[in-house]
């Protein structure tokens, strides 16, 4: 099993690890930083170093044996059992976050509605909710940017499938349900413990504060049928 370092440290930019496999389709290691892509939120980029080359990591997606590092197109592959170093594209990865919380601070703006869909982007992001008519876009973008720039903690913990299942109202995501088999769920809060801003199931990664996101802008709302409404929205910088 590979050992996901971003769950305890989102901000861990550079690690060492130890190459179990290596195949066109991708590098298996016994730890590393990169996301795997899943839940909306795209795999992470980056290179892997090792004595004598390096391989350019395009993608990072779920394999059998473990997290798939893809490589680049003509990349050379590390020899298995060589050490290497694992710099993740930090810029990209630092802005992945910064929209992904801002999509959970969205989530806070339109309670009791589940969400039917979304996907975390680079320039420009989408929430899909379960809702007839949404708030104007001006007053999204007013409120968004305020609950930025009030600079809440982000913190997770973890609780049993149990303690989920006794708390269904946790999960709002509809299309995507939160993983489960490890016998454990992560909870994402903003906010206070005793009255969080947002608080939901998510094994994505996130900013430690709500600060780091800027002002966002939600740019478009689109009818995408009877009961769906979906949510761009931007950052700034």
């Amino acid at each position: 099993m590979t050992e996901l370092l971003y769950r305890s440290d989102a901000y861990l930019r550079e690690t060492e690890a130890k190459v179990l496999a290596a195949g066109p389709e991708g590098v298996v290691l016994d730890r590393s930083n990169f996301y795997v892509q899943a839940g909306g939120q795209p795999g992470d980029t980056g290179i892997l170093r090792w004595d004598g080359g390096e391989m350019v990591v395009a993608n990072t997606v779920k394999g059998e044996a473990g997290p798939l590092h893809v490589p680049a197109e003509g990349a050379s592959l590390p020899p298995v059992g060589a050490s290497v170093t694992i710099v993740l594209d930090w810029d990209r990865r630092h802005r992945l976050m910064r929209m992904h919380t801002a999509m959970h601070l969205l989530c806070s703006l339109i309670p009791g509605a589940g969400v039917t869909g979304g996907q975390i982007g680079l320039e420009r992001s989408r929430l899909d909710f379960d809702l007839a008519e949404p708030p104007a876009k001006e007053w999204l973008s007013e409120q968004l940017t305020a609950l930025a720039a009030a600079d809440h903690a982000v913190t997770d913990r973890w609780i049993t499938d149990a303690e989920l299942d006794e708390n269904p109202s946790l999960v709002r995501t509809l299309s995507v349900k939160p993983p489960r088999g490890s016998g454990q769920v992560r909870l994402v809060r903003i906010g206070a413990e005793e009255n969080p801003v947002d608080l939901q199931p998510c094994g994505g990664t996130h900013v430690r504060r709500t600060g780091e996101i800027g002002p966002v802008t939600v740019t478009k709302l689109e009818n995408k049928g009877k009961q769906n409404r979906r949510v761009y929205l931007v950052l700034e910088g």
